[in-house]
Formats: C-alpha cells, structure tokens, sequence
C-alpha cells in the first residue's frame, strides 16, 4: 500500500475562518475528511500533519522521508514564498512532492507568484480549491 503524506503549513489550521472570501468555508478537517475518503477508494494510506512552525515541518519531512513514504503533497502557505529551508528539506527528502495552494497564487499579489518550493517539487497545482488536493493525491497514488 502506497503511503502519502498531506503537509499543511502556516495558517492552515485557520481554514473555514480566515478570509472565507480566498479560501472558502470549509475546514482542514472537512479537507482531511475528503482527502482520506479518496485515499481509502484508490487503496492508499495517509498522513496528515499541519504545523504554524517552519521547524516542525523539517522535522516531519525528515520523519517521512526515513518512513519511506511514496508521495507528498504540501501546503506551504506563506513558506512558499521564504523557506529556502523548506525547499532544502523537500528536494532531501527523496520523496516526490506535488505543491498545492488553495488559491490561484498567480492570480494574487505580486510576492504570492514566486514560489520557491515548486521547483524542487514533481508538480504545482494552484487555483482548484480543496479539488487541488484530490488532483495531487490522485497523480501520487498513480506511480507518477
């Protein structure tokens, strides 16, 4: 059985109440919910792990990359844009990471367009909502 990790960084536990507006109504948990009901269809097991702390991300990256976990999507948030610490311990890691942002980030303001994370990552998939998750979970569990 394949195993995949969700990562989720800063503010994402805010989900549902911070800026409705961008990100919708729905929570990490109704995300969670959905991730893991698509997982059980295509026989593939998930993590989950969201943290407000750059530092406990690296660690999780480190602890599924010595678990040996197949795939990773991730969530940076804000870390998209500052964390060459971040894009160190993704292109480390040895697992193949597909980026997902909620919103269309080429859409936003200026600094949200440069990622620094996505070039380190198999794929990038912005704009489609919680769907992007989907997106990704669905091309990892594939054998990419």
């Amino acid at each position: 059985m394949k195993k995949i990790a969700i990562i989720n960084g800063a503010n994402l536990n805010r989900l549902g109440v911070r800026e409705p507006e961008i990100y919708g109504r729905e929570t990490l948990e109704s995300l969670e919910e959905k991730a893991s009901a698509l997982a059980a269809s295509l026989g593939v097991e998930l993590a989950f792990f969201q943290s407000n702390h750059e530092g406990d991300i690296l660690d999780k990256i480190a602890e599924f990359s010595d678990a040996k976990f197949d795939g990773a999507v991730i969530n940076p948030g804000a870390f998209t844009h500052t964390s060459v610490a971040l894009r160190d311990a993704i292109s480390g890691s040895g697992i193949p990471f597909v980026e997902v942002h909620i919103s269309n980030i080429n859409r936003r303001e200026e600094f949200r367009r440069n990622s620094i994370t996505a070039p380190v990552c198999v794929a990038q998939v912005c704009g489609m909502g919680f769907e992007g998750y989907m997106a990704a979970i669905r091309f990892l569990a594939g054998g990419r």
